[in-house]
């Protein structure tokens, strides 16, 4: 079992997908799916039931193949049982101070949440590694490149409303990465348990990926 955050694994396939209140007897095999399809980060988020127990499990099962973190961490409480659970990476809807210097004290990765630059620059200014843009959902992609023009050394994860049409236009603009709830975990098909259309919802987003790497690397020659 590993209980490090891998960047290696990350930056592979930049997309964390965010689990929330999923049936504990489903949590296993979407993660089984997800990794099948080459996903390889994957957040449960603490206000989900048995968040604690699903995150270990998780981890125990797949940790080394699978970044497996904590989401929505707003207090001290949160990240204690986050940590607890062996969570690779932390990440938070806002700025709590001692939650993010308590994180890298303890050197686990933390995405915490911000929306304006003076967030933004705060967040990673108290030593985030990366900066979950929160909510992206009313944001044009054109912000990033607005935002990293003077502040071009912050990383950047824009999470909420991300599609399997635009994520990419996001990562284009400056994006590290990407966070992609509902989407990656479509609530009809997890409930009926189709779980062949579910693995078809993930390659296309790895698909997607992996076009938009070609399109790029002709791009730049």
């Amino acid at each position: 079992m590993n209980t490090s955050f891998s960047f290696d694994l990350f930056n592979k396939m930049p997309i964390i997908g965010i689990m929330r209140n999923i049936l504990d007897e489903h949590i296993e095999i979407i993660a089984k799916k997800y990794l099948e399809a080459g996903l390889t980060c994957l957040e449960i988020t603490m206000n989900s039931e048995n968040a604690e127990k699903n995150i270990s499990a998780l981890v125990k099962l797949y940790g080394d193949k699978l970044n497996i973190g904590a989401g929505t961490v707003c207090s001290m409480n949160d990240l204690e049982k986050a940590i607890t659970a062996k969570a690779q990476f932390i990440v938070t809807p806002i700025i709590n101070e001692e939650v993010i210097k308590t994180c890298v004290n303890e050197k686990i990765p933390i995405f915490p949440g911000a929306y304006t630059p003076s967030e933004i620059y705060k967040a990673w200014s108290l030593g985030a590694q990366m900066i979950k843009l929160f909510p992206a959902s009313d944001l044009k992609p054109n912000y990033i490149k607005e935002v990293l023009a003077p502040l071009n050394h912050i990383q950047l994860l824009p999470t909420g409303g991300m599609t399997l049409e635009n994520f990419t236009n996001y990562l284009s603009m400056g994006a590290k990465g990407v966070g992609i709830g509902s989407q990656l975990f479509p609530k009809d098909i997890i409930e009926q348990q189709k779980w062949d259309i579910l693995s078809g919802v993930y390659s296309q987003f790895v698909k997607r990926y992996n076009e938009y790497k070609t399109e790029l690397c002709v791009t730049e020659k």
